[in-house]
Parts: C-alpha cells; structure tokens; sequence
C-alpha cells in the first residue's frame, strides 16, 4: 500500500480505484458478492480507510486491524436484524462502508456528519450507541436476554478489544451470562494476551481447535458415543473433562467455560475463510460463545502496523497542549519530591504522562480501563502518605464518581485529579464532552476545584498541590494556551492572582462577563462587540471555581459597584453550573451589590449538544459569542426599564 494515499487530493473514482466497494455503493447487497472477491474487497477497504481517514482524521490502526472480521460477520450474519455492537466503536469504520454510509466519510467526525462511533440515531445497523469502553457485553446481554423472553432467534454479537478486559463492566456482564443465549462475544486481540499462549504444543493446539478437521472429528466422538447405550453419555463427560484441563493447562479458555460460554480460538482475525467458517460454527452450535481472534493492529498498512499507536488516532496532537505541560510539570516535581505518582485510565498518552513514566517508571500506573479504581487506588495512595495525581478524561471520569464522593471527599484524602479534555469535544461528539464535570463536582464537598487558562497558573496551581490537606481538581481544555486570553488577563494581572479581569474602565462598565475555560475567547468576543454599540463591557475570568463563597469575593471585588448587566457564560451545563452557584454565592454574601445588577447564565440547557451539519458547535450549544451578545442586549434593556 502507498504511501501516496496519504496525500490524495481529488475525490476518487469509486468505479477505478474502488470497483468492489463501487458495487455496495450502488446497492449490490454484500451478501450477492461471490465469495471469491472478498479478499479483494478486504484488500480495497484497507486502501479507502488509509485515504479517508488521513483527510478527514479518526481512528485508523484499529480499523485497519478488524477488516476481514467485521467482513465476515456481514457475510455470515443477517445484519440488521441480528445486531453488532463493537465495544467502544472507534473500529466501526468496515461496519459503517459494508452498511450503507460510504459517502459520509467525506464527513467523518466533523459537525452533523459520520460520527466516529456507533450511534442508535446514524444508522439502523448501529444497535447501541457506543464511545466508552467496555460496555458492549452488558447491552449484548441485554438484547440476548430481551430475544430470549420474547422467543426470536435473533443473534447478537459484541465485538471489543482485550484492553476492554480491563473494564470491570466486562466482568460483570459476563457474570450474568447464561449459557443457552443467542449471544457471541468476539475476543479481538491485538496488543496484550489475555493468556499466555507460548511453546510449540501450544500453538500446535490452538491450529488443531480452529481447523475444519478438528470440528468434523469432534462431531463424530460425540454421536458415536451418545449412541452406545448407558456408557456413551459418561464417556462424553469424561473427555470434556479432559478436554476442559488441557485446555486450561495450554492456553486459559476455561476460564469462559468455568461460567457457561464456549470458547473457539484463538485463531488469525486477520485469514477472512477462517473467520467465516468459525463464526458459521458458532452460529450453528448456538447458545453463548466466546470467539477469541488474533488480529494485527494496522494490518496491511506498513507505517501503522510497524507503529499502531502512532496511527491509533489520526489527526491527534498531543504536544504543546494542557496536558503536555501538565506532564512535563509533573515530571519536575516528582524529581524533587519522591511521594509524587501519577495514575491514568489507559490514556498515558493522551494526558501527557508518556515521559513520567519512562523517567518514574515504579510511581507510574496505568490502571487499564477502570477509571473507579483508579480513583479509589489513589485514595489508599494519598491515606498512605503519597502524593496521588490521576489524569482522567472529564467524560471518563463520570465513571468514577462514587469513588470521589465517598472515597476521597469524605475521608478528605488529598488526591489531585487532573481533569483533562474539558470542553465541548466537536470531532468525537456527545460522549466525549467534557461538560459535565463541574456540576457534578461542585456537589462535593471538601474538594477544592480549578479552571487553569495559562499554563503559568497551572504550574502556580501544581505547586500549592504538593502540600494541599484536601482533594482538588484541576480541570482543563484539549487546547494550546489562547494568545487572546493571555493578552487579555494575564499579561498585566497580579502572577498570583485565580480571578482576572479584563476591563477599559471598570467605573465606565454598564455589562460585565463572568466566564472560566476556553470560553473566555468568546467572551471577549462579545464584549468587544458590544462596547463597539457604545456600552462598555468587561469580562472576568474564573481560575477558582470552588469553594464558591471564595471565588464569588474575588468576583464581587472587580464588579462595578453601579448598576449593570451580568452574564455568566459556561461551557459546561447549567443546571448546578458554575453560573448558578456563583451568582447564588453573590447574591447570599454580597446582597448590597447584586441588588443593583441584572443577571443572565448563557450555559448548556437540557440536552447533549449534537450539531447538525457542518454546524459551529458553540452554536448547536447556544453559547457562543453572538449568543452572548444577544443575552447581553436583552439584559440591558431589562436595566433600562428597571431604572425607569
């Protein structure tokens, strides 16, 4: 495969370049195909998901890796009656070409377009909205067990990676497995072993398990010995029995079988005939399955599978962000204080802590999927005497809720959580927003939580944390410092200083802004806009968000003491906002100057925010420059007739 699809700029000629994906396109049902061609087909979705992803960004490694799998579930399965759910579903892309949505990849992950998971409202072949890990399995069981009482013979299939092993959900679910569903679960190993298959007895039984010979053979024993009269049925136990302990001896499938699911494999995801004829020996063996394959990250793209974590993610940069500073801080820090440690959810890379480890390789955990965990286990960390920081993702960190309030919060361990991606996420969508976090945060009580906006008071904030008595969270945007924000509040302001203002003249300001993140640019935006009609407009930013009685003073102090519009504007949601509790904070602690001022919050309402169309995402959320100016025009006019 060239290298030169990379750089392809013209649309490509499907009938030229792509003639068997032309075929889907145009409505040739996949099933029709010759099973001849699919190999080729293989061959030709590797070629268009290297030239689509590369343009438009997304997941690639994985995708690369699931080719003849997902290949041959659409061959042997009647989709979308029976239903796929892929753990995660970032290695949906094969799923999404051979169901209809080839053109919308020149759309992939923007605004309104192809989404890069699997989404209920894309597609009737998308059976449950996925973008966390390690729920497939539980809403398999949940479709299986549905099927089940309603007596369809309908099949479900969940699909995830070994690194969803790691998430407790997996465990869970297969716990309540039965073994007589319509339910197969495919293993797609693709980095780490689940079980250790080494040695050439191993291997050799492994290749015995998966081949035609083998399954023909085991037919044969059983009929033979259920049709011997009173021993036949024993003698069958027996060598299930001896079966069951080679297997667990050699390569760990019993541990599936031990709770009722039989388990195939391993066996190459990647050979499209033997996939198909295992998942067609499942399908006619019915009940629960496990299908455990072997696939390469990357496969039939040399510079991804040589480095698949370079290419996991296409379009991602992760350098000279939050997080990398984050990272390189920490760094700085645990070499001079041996009690610091640093714990990720699986996003080693993602939340700057790729350097940490190497240099600090005994205080450095990577939990896997397991952000509860990860969260506890840094509270026995902080009880014990060390210093915890644990970088989790905002959106992953709902899942670790519990362990904050009960764990850390009301046995005041000072753990340091490290929000990352906090903000509106336009290219992954609505399960990775990061909006939810200060609300549910600012319930907590004995946590202390920032809204750093250069990376001068991250490292301010960083420093105090060493020797903090009580939890804290630090919450920041997947984004590079703004050189509008730091114009505007930090190249004047006081160094020490968690609340800023950005004022002409703070006596002359008849609307003040009060804003904290990213969303500070728009805030800017629509005070300038509207000192431009002849009302002066200031904006305040938030570094402190909690305690808010603590903030709301700093707040209070840079207010005018006159009569004036406030608005509060917020990325996240409002209900139990930054917005609502700070104005409840002013107006509890500071009556005498609200009394005079008219209030609004410009805050994410009710909803998920789901863009259409090539659509501005600030806009789809009702928050952005222009909305606040709007908000701010009507809030003058309520002034005006309140002093009427």
């Amino acid at each position: 495969m060239s290298e030169e699809l990379l750089t392809t700029e013209h649309k490509p000629d499907f009938g030229e370049n792509y003639p068997l994906i032309e075929q889907l396109r145009t409505g040739t049902p996949l099933s029709s195909m010759p099973e001849a061609d699919m190999p080729a087909l293989c061959d030709e979705i590797r070629r268009f998901l290297v030239e689509k992803v590369s343009a438009a960004g997304g997941h690639l490694a994985s995708n690369l890796g699931i080719v003849e799998t997902t290949v041959a579930l659409h061959r042997v399965f009647d989709l979308p009656h029976d239903r796929l759910i892929f753990d995660v579903g970032h290695q949906s892309y094969v799923h999404k070409i051979l169901s209809g949505r080839i053109d919308g990849f020149d759309d992939l992950r923007k605004p309104g377009g192809l989404s890069g998971f699997e989404t209920m409202r894309e597609s009737p072949y998308d059976a449950f909205g996925t973008g966390h890990a390690s729920t497939s399995i539980s809403a398999a069981l949940g479709y299986a067990e549905a099927d089940r009482i309603a007596g369809r013979e309908t099949y479900t299939i969940a699909i995830l990676g070994d690194g969803a092993f790691t998430g407790g959900m997996i465990h869970e679910a297969l716990n309540n497995c039965k073994k007589d569903l319509n339910l197969l679960i495919i293993l797609n190993e693709n980095e780490m072993s689940i079980s250790k298959n080494t040695g050439r007895f191993a291997g050799h039984i492994s290749k015995m398990r998966t081949s035609k010979r083998y399954f023909r053979f085991k037919h044969a024993f059983v009929r033979f010995f259920d049709s011997i009269p009173l021993v036949g049925p024993r003698i069958n136990s027996g060598a299930r029995a001896v079966k069951r302990y080679v297997k667990n001896a050699f390569y760990g499938g019993v541990y599936f079988e031990d709770i009722g699911i039989k388990y195939f494999g391993p066996a190459d995801g990647n050979n499209y005939a033997v996939v198909r004829y295992l998942l067609e020996e499942t399908k006619h063996k019915g009940g629960s399955s496990i299908l455990h394959l072997r696939t390469v990250k990357g496969k039939g793209y040399p510079p991804a599978e040589a480095d698949p974590a370079a290419y996991h993610q296409i379009g991602a940069d992760y350098s000279g962000n939050f997080s990398s500073h984050f990272g390189e801080k920490l760094c700085d820090m645990a070499a001079e204080d041996d009690k610091i440690c640093a714990i990720t959810a699986a996003m080693e890379t993602g939340v700057g802590l790729s350097a940490f480890h190497q240099r600090f390789a005994d205080r450095f955990f990577d939990v896997g999927i397991a952000e509860a965990h990860a969260l506890t286990f840094a509270a026995g960390l902080a009880a014990a005497g060390m210093k915890p920081y644990a970088a989790i993702y905002s959106t992953f960190l709902q899942r670790g809720y519990d362990s904050i309030l009960h764990d850390i919060a009301l046995q005041k361990l000072p753990v340091r959580i490290l929000v990352d991606r906090a903000a509106l996420s336009s290219a992954d969508g609505a399960t990775h927003h990061g909006i939810f976090d200060v609300s549910f945060l600012s319930a907590i009580p004995n946590l202390y939580l920032f809204a750093p906006m250069s990376f001068a008071s991250l490292d301010r904030i960083l420093d105090a944390s060493r020797d903090t008595a009580l939890p804290m969270a630090i919450r920041y945007p997947n984004a590079r410092e703004n050189p509008e924000i730091l114009h505007a509040f930090f190249e004047n302001g006081a160094p020490d200083a968690l609340i800023h203002a950005d004022f002409t003249d703070k006596e002359q300001n008849i609307a003040v802004i009060v804003t904290y993140g990213k969303l500070a640019a728009e805030a800017l935006t629509a005070a300038k806009k509207l000192t431009a009609q002849g009302f002066p407009c200031g904006v305040i930013l938030m570094e402190l968000l909690k305690p808010y009685d603590t903030s709301a003073a700093e707040v209070a102090a840079r207010l005018p003491g006159h009569a004036a519009a406030i608005l509060f504007m917020e990325e996240g949601i409002r209900n139990g906002g930054a917005g609502m509790l700070t104005f409840d904070a002013l107006r509890r602690t500071h009556a005498d100057l609200m009394k005079n001022k008219v209030t609004d919050i410009l805050a994410i309402d009710d909803n998920f925010v789901i863009p259409t169309q090539n659509e501005n995402i600030y806009r789809t959320a009702h928050i952005g420059a222009n909305d606040a100016l709007r908000a701010l025009i009507h809030l003058l006019a309520k002034l005006k007739n309140n002093n009427s």
